[in-house]
C-alpha cells in the first residue's frame, strides 16, 4: 500500500481522471495527492477528502462530484451562482460542502467558458461582459484562492477532518512593460515627424508642436524615453521587472513601434536583455499570420543572443486554445496575457501561476501562465479612472494579492509614464505606489 505524509491533504476518487489531476495539482501544488483506493483513504491518518459518491465515514471531507472533470469533451455548462461563506459559488452537488469547488475551481481557471464566446469585442477578443466573473460580480476577487482558505476554515470548525493548512503561495510584485512605441519622435521617418507636426499644428496642440522640434533638435529628451528613471526605480526598490517588445516590421494598425532593423531600436533592447528578463510582445498581425509570430520571436532572438521564453500578447490578443499552442509551437516557455484589456481584475480568478491545461486535447501543457490583474491602458482609457482613483484600485490589487499569495503583476506603458502634461501624474502615482509598497 502506497503510504504519504500525513501533512498532506489526501484526496480519493474511484478514476483518476486528467482534469481532476489538474486541477489538484495546481491549487494544492505541494500538500496533496490522489488515491483510487477507498482502504489507502481510510487507513490515512491525515487529512483527507473524499471526491465520490461514495459514503466513507464522519471525518472525511466528502464532496459530490458535478461531472465535469470526468468529462473529456466540451460543452456549454448551466451555470446559476449562489452565495457560501460570504464568497460566489457554482456546481451545486449535496455532500459536505454545498459545491464542487474542484470542478468550479477547473471551470474557472481553465478557461473553460472562453471556448464558447457568445460575442467578441472590437478587436475579436473575448469580450469580458460574457465571463462569469464580471457578470457575477467577482472578477475583482482571486476567487479559486478564496474558496481554498474557506474550505480549510470550514473542515477544522466542522471537525471534519485532522488540521488542514491551505496552501498559500508565496508573494510577489513583478512590475512588467510592454514597450509599444519606444520613442515619440525620435528614429520615425521625416514623413511621419512632418506629418505630426502639421496635424498638432492645425488642431492647435501648440504645446506638442513645440516639444515636437525640440527633441528633434536635441534639445529635449523624447518623452517616451522613460527607461533611465524606470532603472533608477528598479534598483533603488530591488525589483525584477520584465520588458515586453513588439518588432514587427510593418506598421499597419496598432503595430506603430520602430521597426526592428534599426540600430538604435536594437541598442535599446540589448540594453534591457543584459539587465532583465525580456519577452516578445507578439504583434496584433501576427494572430491572422502566424508565420509572424516565429519571424518576430526570432528577431527577438537574434537581437539578444538569447533563447526567447517568454511573451504577452499585443492588444491581449488571446484566443483559446490557438494562440497558447502557437506560442508553444515557437518555444514560448510562459505567457503573461491571461487579464482583460477592457477590465483590471483576475481573468482566471486566479492569482498564482499555473500551467495550462488544454481543453482541446485534454491535457495539462508545460506552458505557465502568469496573470496579470493591472494595467495602466486599461485604467485610463476603458475605466476612465482618474489617478486618484487608480492609485486606489492599484493598491487593492497589491493588497488583495498579497493577502491570498501568488504574484502582483501590473503591466505599464513607456509612453503613460512620462512627464507631458496628460501624463504626468500618472507617472508620479506609478512612482509614488512603488515606493510605498516595496521600500526595503
Amino acid at each position: 500500500m502506497k503510504t504519504y505524509p500525513d501533512t498532506a491533504l489526501l484526496i480519493y476518487a474511484d478514476v483518476l481522471h486528467p482534469r481532476l489531476e489538474y486541477i489538484v495539482a495546481t491549487i494544492f501544488p505541494f500538500d496533496a495527492a490522489l488515491t483510487d483506493s477507498m482502504e489507502t483513504l481510510l487507513a490515512y491518518n491525515g487529512p483527507k477528502m473524499n471526491y465520490s459518491v461514495q459514503q466513507s465515514n464522519e471525518m472525511v471531507l466528502r464532496i459530490v462530484p458535478h461531472g465535469l472533470l470526468a468529462e473529456e469533451g466540451i460543452g456549454p455548462q448551466q451555470i446559476e451562482c449562489f452565495e457560501w461563506q460570504g464568497l460566489k459559488v457554482f456546481f451545486p452537488t449535496p455532500g459536505d460542502l454545498p459545491f464542487d469547488f474542484l470542478a468550479a475551481s477547473f471551470y474557472l481557471i481553465s478557461r473553460y467558458e472562453e471556448y464558447f464566446p457568445p460575442t467578441k469585442d472590437a478587436f475579436g477578443r473575448y469580450a469580458h461582459e460574457n465571463s462569469l466573473a464580471y457578470r457575477e460580480n467577482f472578477l475583482h476577487q482571486p476567487l479559486v484562492q478564496l474558496w481554498v482558505q474557506q474550505i480549510t476554515k470550514h473542515c477544522f470548525n466542522a471537525g471534519l477532518n485532522k488540521p488542514l493548512t491551505a496552501y498559500k503561495p508565496p508573494f510577489s510584485f513583478i512590475p512588467t512593460y510592454d514597450i509599444d512605441i519606444a520613442y515619440s519622435y525620435l528614429h520615425h521617418s521625416t514623413f511621419r515627424n512632418a506629418a505630426g507636426f502639421f496635424r498638432d499644428f492645425m488642431q492647435g496642440k501648440m504645446q506638442l508642436t513645440t516639444e515636437r522640434l525640440q527633441v528633434l533638435s536635441g534639445m529635449q529628451k523624447d518623452p517616451y524615453d522613460v527607461y533611465e528613471w524606470l532603472d533608477l526605480l528598479h534598483n533603488s526598490l530591488q525589483l525584477k521587472p520584465l520588458y515586453f517588445f513588439l518588432l514587427a516590421k510593418q506598421r499597419k494598425g496598432p503595430d506603430k513601434n520602430l521597426h526592428p532593423g534599426q540600430e538604435v531600436f536594437k541598442q535599446l533592447i540589448r540594453h534591457h536583455a543584459a539587465l532583465y528578463t525580456t519577452g516578445i510582445h507578439p504583434s496584433v498581425q501576427s494572430n491572422s499570420n502566424p508565420a509572424l509570430l516565429q519571424e518576430e520571436t526570432g528577431t527577438l532572438r537574434s537581437i539578444t543572443g538569447k533563447a526567447i521564453t517568454v511573451s504577452r500578447q499585443h492588444y491581449i490578443q488571446l484566443e483559446l486554445p490557438v494562440t497558447y499552442q502557437r506560442l508553444q509551437a515557437v518555444g514560448i516557455q510562459q505567457d503573461y496575457s491571461m487579464g482583460y484589456p477592457a477590465v483590471n481584475g483576475f481573468r482566471a480568478s486566479y492569482a498564482a501561476p499555473f500551467y495550462w491545461f488544454d481543453l482541446s486535447l485534454n491535457k495539462t501543457t508545460a506552458l505557465e501562465i502568469h496573470p496579470f490583474c493591472y494595467m495602466d491602458a486599461t485604467a485610463i482609457f476603458q475605466e476612465r479612472s482618474d489617478t486618484v482613483k487608480a492609485a486606489d484600485d492599484l493598491q487593492y490589487y497589491f493588497d488583495t494579492v498579497k493577502a491570498t499569495g501568488g504574484e502582483c503583476i501590473t503591466i505599464f506603458h513607456n509612453n503613460f509614464l512620462t512627464k507631458q502634461a496628460a501624463f504626468a501624474g500618472w507617472r508620479k502615482m506609478y512612482a509614488d505606489f512603488l515606493l510605498h509598497n516595496l521600500t526595503h
